[in-house]
């Protein structure tokens, strides 16, 4: 083979080395690129929200709290709450109040989760199982249904953006109970029944009479 040959031959080689290099390159980058995957959503945690300020009032269970105002002879706070109840989330927030936390010395404070005591929860409603809602108990730990905040309707709800509607309940709960003053029992029409009565027959209708 001639030398001209030779080097032909070397070049076609050379040429075919490269193609067979650069092909894989070119076949990738010409490939369509994998479409990107969606991230996956991120869920939101959990709005708890409630922080009752354990640290700066003690709070107790319902049966501790009740022995503990008769040995002590002291009154009574008792608030339902529930966890995911948003108001109730609202309402802890007074209880971080200085003057809320100084008043509350002269109370044994409970707190119970309404979900989780029902039985008790049950018992303390005389116009009904709203949440949040505060009630006053003598030292006796007897309730006193004519403590409660300044309205018609929900009447033991108070203000959950407002530390002034607690402390005035508190004020107000700690001058009856200095005074003597028997608690008040919840209206008997409050009470809710323990089973409905039948409804009456309705009465015959007059045909003279036109049905409004």
């Amino acid at each position: 083979m001639t030398s001209t040959k030779i080097r032909a031959a070397g070049r076609s080689l050379a040429v075919f080395t490269l193609f067979a290099a650069l092909a894989p390159l070119a076949l990738a980058q010409g490939a369509a690129a994998p479409a990107p995957q969606a991230a996956a959503p991120v869920k939101p945690a959990a709005a708890t929200g409630h922080d009752w300020n354990d640290a700066g009032i003690q709070w107790l269970a319902y049966d501790k709290g009740i022995e503990q105002a008769k040995a002590q002879k002291k009154p009574a706070c008792l608030v339902f709450y529930t966890e995911w109840c948003p108001h109730c989330a609202k309402y802890s927030a007074v209880f971080h109040d200085p003057r809320v936390v100084e008043k509350s010395k002269q109370f044994v404070m409970i707190r119970l989760d309404k979900d989780k005591n029902k039985d008790i929860s049950a018992k303390y409603s005389p116009d009904g199982e709203y949440i949040p809602r505060t009630y006053f108990l003598t030292k006796d730990a007897q309730l006193d249904a004519d403590l409660h905040a300044p309205r018609a309707n929900y009447r033991y709800f108070y203000d959950e953006s407002a530390a002034e509607s607690i402390l005035g309940g508190m004020d107000a709960a700690l001058t009856k109970f200095a005074s003597g003053a028997a608690p008040a029992a919840a209206p008997a029409a409050d009470k809710p029944a323990a089973s409905a009565p039948a409804a009456p027959a309705p009465p015959a209708k007059d045909p003279a009479t036109k049905t409004p």
